[in-house]
């Protein structure tokens, strides 16, 4: 069987682009989770940018580590939904534990905040460390 890269072409190049600026955050073994939800992200979308991973102090529920949070920019051919879907089975994969304490420990939290230019997730306006990073990412995209 002949490979045809003309059809392969003609599939990718006719995907829909979307562009998505996912926030992240973990205290868990902060270091190894982050990582590995770079690696699986970067696997299965193509990963354009990433911010600076920062350290923040645990907000509401404060019996817990720090937190390591921060950004990655990446384009899909997933829809919003979709992504959605998609980051919630990684998060599944790295072992997240839902809870009714919403501000407890986790091992990875994955949240889209801007897809295709829009803010999705008012998380943006609430939280400094979110914002920063979104708008770090954000800033060398209009060089």
């Amino acid at each position: 069987m002949r490979f045809d890269f003309q059809n392969l072409f003609l599939f990718y190049w006719n995907e829909p682009v979307n562009k998505a600026i996912i926030s992240f955050g973990s205290n868990i073994e902060p270091e190894k989770h982050v990582f590995k939800a770079r690696k699986i992200l970067t696997h299965d979308q193509l990963l354009l940018d990433e911010s600076k991973f920062n350290k923040t102090l645990p907000r509401g529920y404060l019996n817990q580590p720090a937190f390591l949070n921060g950004a990655f920019f990446i384009q899909t051919a997933l829809e919003i939904q979709e992504l959605k879907q998609y980051l919630k089975s990684v998060e599944n994969q790295l072992g997240r534990k839902r809870t009714s304490n919403k501000d407890g420990p986790r091992t990875i939290d994955l949240d889209i905040v801007l897809f295709n230019g829009h803010v999705v997730d008012l998380d943006y306006y609430k939280y400094d460390f979110v914002k920063v990073a979104v708008d770090e990412i954000l800033s060398r995209q209009h060089r």
